[in-house]
């Protein structure tokens, strides 16, 4: 989880929230991400382990219950590396 400086994109008081999506737990996703719950954040984890790294934000859509809106919610947040 990083949170670099920033005055741009999804921010709060200046601090720019952003997740690897790849390397974050559970609860840092379902914290950090909008409309991704305990569930989801379980998921994201569960396809993570089964299939690897995602290699882009849009691969998020391929776990269960995911969507091409919820990605868009979160594309200035979700990071690879």
């Amino acid at each position: 989880m990083a949170a670099p400086v920033s005055a741009t994109g999804d921010s709060h008081e200046g601090i720019e929230i952003t997740v690897n999506i790849n390397d974050a737990n559970a609860e840092e996703l379902d914290k950090l991400l909008v409309g991704i719950g305990p569930d989801k954040a379980a998921s994201i984890i569960e396809y993570r382990q089964l299939n690897g790294p995602f290699e882009s934000a849009e691969d998020l859509i391929k776990v269960k219950g995911i969507g091409t809106s919820t990605v868009e919610k979160n594309r200035e947040r979700i990071k690879l590396q």
